[in-house]
């Protein structure tokens, strides 16, 4: 029995042994050498770089297809301007709780339009076939044989059946005044990478974020909703003056306060916060079609300052703005007064060869009709702008029919009880 059982283990090993053996790399192993290979190392499956979101802006700047732009708009044919200034967002504050003067008050009424009155502006302007074009593309620097630099107005081409339109916004600093008087106070960038502003509800003093309330943001999401209401992503021009800094920002620099003052350290520290702080604002801003251009430094009048004053505004504009927003050839004359000359396409002043100089070509007003000239003595335009406001609302209905009826637009449940002139 023992005998057996010797036997039987014997041949269990053997058989182990066999079993090991074919359960190797298939190459056979030298006599008495152990198996030292390595066992494979599991390594982790590579993770997927995530594909970057689509800026929802490249639909609006693709919409338009090069063989869809089939209606040449030519030198002869009127590109419209029209301008506002930020909008009104608590219009029953503005204009009776406020604690501003009933002459501010009267001024609001007189050169804003509130929320409401706004998007149905822009609601009929896209209805009557008005299309956002950039300003850059309507007027071109060149020069002829000579070498003697000059402007020309481009044709333009456009999808058929639509018109050509130009905007603009004066005054989006976000002054003081502004913060007290039922507007949003700052552009910021949100956490989805687009325009919001920052409002103070002047009733509950609660700060929020807003895309509702401000013209910018209002602009932008109805060009998202419509993009056929932009040619190639254009979008508008902000008319930036310094002197409170730009878009809700405090940049400006006091230079009333010292180098060597101690509160000079603090008041660095504190602009450059503002400084960093508008900076990817503006680059966000360029990103989705708008541009920017210079409403002088300290809003001045160009038509009665001397030329030494220009001189210093000009100069402080570019410290102060140009060095965040980038060069422009954009210069929006305050209060529309122009500095032109006597005869403003044949004879050009002083101020205007100093203002050309630094780099200005298209140089607009205010007026009551579209109006733009190239200048045949100096490379520059002299254009005029419309207003959309409360003084063309109550007075001026039949020159904005083409854009929109007034009585359809203007919130006369809100603002002050001084009538209109239009039955």
């Amino acid at each position: 029995m023992n005998q057996l059982k010797r036997a039987c283990a014997l041949l269990l090993s053997l058989g182990l042994t066999l079993s090991l053996a074919a359960c190797g790399s298939g190459r056979a192993q030298p006599s008495g050498t152990a198996d030292t290979t390595p066992a494979p190392l599991e390594t982790a499956a590579p993770e997927p770089t995530p594909t970057p979101a689509a800026d929802p802006y490249d639909a609006v700047k693709n919409y338009w297809s090069a063989d869809q732009l089939t209606q040449a708009w030519g030198p002869d044919q009127v590109v419209e301007h029209l301008f506002f200034h930020p909008v009104i967002a608590y219009p029953k504050y503005a204009f009776t709780d406020s604690s501003a003067s009933q002459a501010q008050k009267d001024g609001l009424d007189d050169w804003m339009v509130t929320v409401e009155e706004y998007n149905k502006i822009l609601n009929n302007l896209y209805e009557r076939g008005y299309i956002l074009v950039r300003m850059e593309d309507v007027w071109t620097e060149t020069s002829d044989g000579t070498g003697v630099p000059h402007m020309v107005r481009n044709t333009l081409m456009l999808p058929e059946g639509k018109k050509p339109l130009v905007i603009s916004f004066d005054d989006v600093n976000y002054y003081d005044y502004m913060l007290a008087e039922g507007f949003t106070s700052k552009l910021v960038v949100g956490d989805d990478g687009q325009i919001w502003a920052q409002c103070t509800d002047p009733y509950t003093q609660e700060t929020f974020l807003t895309q509702d309330l401000d013209a910018t943001p209002i602009l932008d999401n109805f060009v998202l909703e419509h993009p056929d209401f932009s040619l190639n992503g254009a979008k508008a021009i902000f008319s930036l003056t310094g002197y409170q800094g730009i878009l809700g920002y405090r940049t400006q620099n006091d230079r009333d306060i010292a180098a060597g003052s101690p509160d000079r350290p603090a008041f660095e520290a504190y602009r450059q916060s503002e400084i960093d702080a508008v900076k990817p604002v503006i680059q966000r801003l360029k990103e989705t079609g708008w541009t920017f251009g210079s409403h002088t430094w300290g809003h001045i009048n160009l038509s009665t300052k001397s030329l030494e004053v220009v001189k210093n505004d000009t100069e402080r504009w570019a410290e102060e703005v140009g060095s965040l927003v980038g060069p422009t050839t954009i210069l929006f004359y305050p209060h529309g007064a122009r500095p032109d000359g006597n005869d403003d396409v044949k004879q050009t002043g002083p101020m205007f060869q100093y203002l050309q100089s630094m780099g200005f070509r298209v140089f607009a007003s205010v007026g009551i009709e579209s109006y733009s000239k190239i200048k045949t003595d100096i490379s520059a335009v002299i254009c005029d702008r419309l207003h959309p406001d409360g003084t063309t609302l109550r007075k001026q209905r039949d020159r904005y029919l083409q854009f929109y009826d007034a009585k359809d637009i203007i919130d006369l449940e809100v603002r002050p009880d001084l009538g209109v002139n239009w039955d």
